[in-house]
């Protein structure tokens, strides 16, 4: 048993035992990744096997992701309040539920409904990975490669989700993507509950349940108003509605937080300027990399003529990519500084975006797909891990859970906030062609708007980011 809520001395056993939780940490945040995009490649036989229409299978995406960023805080403020591991059984719990009740979905609104609420359960479920193991393992290069890991294995999921996704969707059907969570999770949830021991920092409270709701809502409301933009156009009723109205419930939310007694994110956490410039650059890299692929697994399928499981093939030297990244990262944070890498990797990625709006519609493997595929996804491996590293060394004992599910749902809101933008672009620049130029056109501009999007990171990062981590508040 690893007691995950006080320091222990590192003996051999202990070590055996502090990465048996590193093990059930990755784990968790590798089927939370994976499920942002393994239902890529099967969105065409969901759409004909349910009757989604286009808008449909883009809320399949942002159903799960909405709800990942807007409920994360709540997960992480709960992971410190009522047990790191209470909280990770609980949300592979739901998490595992929701995808077998997605699996078996016979209606549209059936499988919306259960990817809202397995993104509930990776909300929960997420912050407590990374409070599980910054409990485990002492700041210090150590923490920093169990982070790397963390990370690599995080972006493993993301990446290997074209993969996984092809091959059950080709080999099986869609509805594999998300049955293939219930045996994994059952498996997990049996090991944690005997191997992991109940850890929290702070005192039982209330848990501020409307500013989750509020922040929740006000983010839903935001990414339909741009879905809607699609149809009617950003001045038509349809669209501002719902604009104004979660930009409206996004201000009560941050009214509410300054007034209550016991906020969902004090919003003192955020005076650090290592957390708020993290958090933002993490927004920035988010609402640019998330839609990538997105727009790669539809390139390859509705340009370029791929299968699924070809799709899936053709993106794996993108998720090497990203996992030697945030793999190299810790080395390299030591030799350069976590400044300066978050830098390089923006620069990286962002030369990758830029590549990769060249596209054609009858692009070669090669230099379409691959090529700038690694460039994008090794400069946000190489960027994102010491972007979370600077975020989370500065946060006090009972606030690792808020400040962990922070980074996280900076980087998810940006996603969803994101692919709902860059879909938007792309269905303007198309402007109702559904033909291969035309769908290239839309995918290019997209991923031209992304690599603007990271310039501007970048510049942020260089004026605001600190360069040394700050010293852990006791």
């Amino acid at each position: 048993m690893v007691d995950v809520s006080t320091p222990t001395r590192r003996t051999g056993r202990t070590r055996t035992r502090t990465w048996a939780v590193v093990l059930a940490a990755c784990v968790g945040q590798f089927l939370v990744v994976l499920d942002v995009s393994v239902v890529n490649v099967a969105l065409p036989s969901m759409r004909t096997d349910l009757g989604l229409s286009t808008a449909g299978l883009q809320w399949v995406l942002n159903a799960y992701s909405i709800a990942f960023a807007g409920f994360m805080l709540l997960g992480g403020r709960a992971a410190d309040l009522y047990g790191r591991k209470l909280m990770f059984l609980v949300g592979l719990g739901l998490f595992t539920a929701a995808s077998l009740a997605g699996g078996l979905a016979q209606e549209g609104w059936q499988l919306l409904a259960a990817r809202a609420a397995q993104g509930l359960g990776a909300a929960v479920l997420a912050p407590a990975t990374l409070t599980l193991l910054t409990a485990a393992v002492p700041e210090g290069p150590a923490r920093a490669r169990a982070i790397g890991t963390w990370m690599a294995v995080g972006a493993g999921g993301g990446a290997a989700g074209g993969l996984i996704g092809g091959v059950l969707t080709d080999a099986l059907s869609w509805r594999w993507v998300l049955l293939i969570n219930v045996p994994v999770g059952v498996l997990v949830i049996a090991g944690a509950a005997v191997y992991l021991a109940e850890g929290r920092t702070g005192e039982r409270s209330r848990i501020d349940f409307p500013g989750a709701l509020l922040v929740t809502a006000g983010l839903a409301s935001v990414a339909y108003g741009i879905v809607q933009t699609e149809e009617s156009g950003w001045t038509a009723s349809a669209t501002l509605l719902p604009l104004l109205g979660g930009v409206a419930l996004l201000a009560l939310f941050v009214l509410v937080e300054s007034r209550t007694a016991k906020p969902l994110m004090p919003l003192r956490v955020l005076g650090a300027r290592a957390v708020a410039a993290a958090n933002v650059a993490m927004f920035l890299i988010g609402s640019a990399t998330f839609s990538m692929w997105y727009f790669m697994t539809v390139y390859a399928q509705n340009v370029l003529g791929y299968s699924a499981m070809e799709a899936g093939l053709a993106l794996m030297p993108t998720s090497v990519a990203i996992v030697v990244g945030s793999k190299c990262a810790p080395r390299l944070m030591a030799r350069v500084g976590a400044k300066n890498l978050a830098l390089v990797g923006t620069v990286v990625a962002a030369a990758g975006f830029g590549w990769q709006s060249t596209m054609t519609a009858d692009g070669d493997y090669l230099t379409s797909i691959c090529l700038p595929g690694v460039l994008m996804m090794a400069g946000t491996g190489l960027a994102a891990t010491p972007l979370a590293s600077l975020a989370t060394s500065g946060a006090a004992p009972g606030e690792a859970g808020l400040v962990s599910g922070l980074v996280n749902t900076s980087r998810t809101m940006g996603g969803a906030l994101g692919l709902a933008v860059l879909s938007t672009v792309a269905a303007a620049r198309t402007d109702g062609g559904t033909g291969p130029a035309d769908l290239t056109a839309g995918y290019a501009l997209a991923f031209r708007t992304s690599g603007s999007v990271l310039l501007g990171g970048l510049l942020l990062m260089t004026f605001w980011l600190p360069r040394h981590r700050p010293s852990v508040r006791r």
